[in-house]
């Protein structure tokens, strides 16, 4: 089951199942901005992650004396228990209450709400965190929308670029390929410039994870058709750029927390990233999808 929101610049289309944005489309001329989950390649468009990201040694943490597991990027994507909370033309959100099966790995009580809302040309996804219990909760938070590159027939991918919003001197945190997990091995990937290539290559060793950008929005540009869109993620600490190298996309991916370090002791409350909400406290984080305007109107 789909959702739709829609104005006169874009059609938004969401899947009950995940709260997943699945659709970005042109009302003009139905350009597609999304990647289309091919599941031959990567079968996904846009998960959202809770409450954790990426993987955890073992896919397991400890909290308070006792283990608990879930798989890589916790429980949303792919959750078929949401409920509609609120649809107009413009704004959806959809609702996740805590239940047997999330305590069973998550011994938190909470509601967990993705909202999309669309205003002119811009895109505004908006994850809200309510702590419905009588304990501190512990969480993670964050987006892994995937953007179709090339977008448009006449363009290859290495047609196309991440411009950042500053110039950068950043290293990528490299992933231990044979588990998942942060190393303490980092990669040179910018040399004072805001521009980064987009080569399938670039995804051989996974996904490059920044933990200290100045930019807190980056612009997908194609070098035929100018800039497609740009994502802003002001109140995120993390990023995450990846594709499968044989996929015609690039996910951007704004996080608050990370896969766990090769070194962890697994103890969830001082994990790196690790959020923390106090009972009966709401916390709400978001990040937004401008589609450039030269490609719509």
């Amino acid at each position: 089951m789909q959702y739709t929101i829609q104005n006169n610049k874009l059609n938004i289309a969401i899947k009950k199942t995940g709260a997943e944005l699945c659709s970005i489309q042109s009302v003009k001329n139905n350009t597609q901005f999304m990647w289309d989950a091919d599941s031959s390649i990567w079968g996904n468009y846009a998960p959202n992650l809770f409450p954790i990201i990426g993987s955890l040694k073992e896919d397991t943490y400890i909290f308070e004396g006792k283990k608990y597991s879930l798989p890589k990027h916790g429980f949303i994507r792919g959750n078929t228990d949401f409920e509609l909370h609120e649809h107009t033309e413009t704004s959806l959100t959809l609702k996740l209450t805590y239940n047997e099966a999330t305590l069973k790995v998550y011994p938190f009580k909470f509601e967990f709400y993705m909202t999309y809302k669309l205003t002119d040309n811009k895109l505004d996804i908006i994850h809200t965190v309510k702590n419905l219990d009588d304990k501190t909760m512990y969480f993670s938070v964050g987006g892994h929308p995937a953007f179709k590159c090339p977008v448009f027939e006449d363009e290859q991918y290495y047609d196309y670029v991440l411009e950042f919003e500053h110039p950068e001197n950043s290293k990528t945190h490299l992933i231990n390929t044979t588990n998942g997990l942060i190393s303490n091995k980092t990669k040179p990937v910018f040399n004072n410039t805001n521009i980064l290539p987009l080569t399938h290559d670039l995804f051989n060793d996974d996904a490059l994870i920044f933990k200290d950008l100045k930019s807190k929005q980056v612009s997908l540009k194609s070098k035929k058709h100018g800039t497609i869109l740009t994502v802003s993620y002001p109140d995120f600490d993390y990023l995450g750029i990846w594709a499968k190298p044989t996929g015609n996309y690039v996910c951007i991916e704004p996080w608050l927390g990370i896969a766990d370090n090769d070194d962890t002791n697994q103890d969830f409350k001082i994990k790196e990233g690790i959020l923390t909400l106090d009972a009966g406290e709401i916390f709400e984080v978001g990040y937004g999808v401008v589609v450039d305007g030269g490609i719509l109107f």
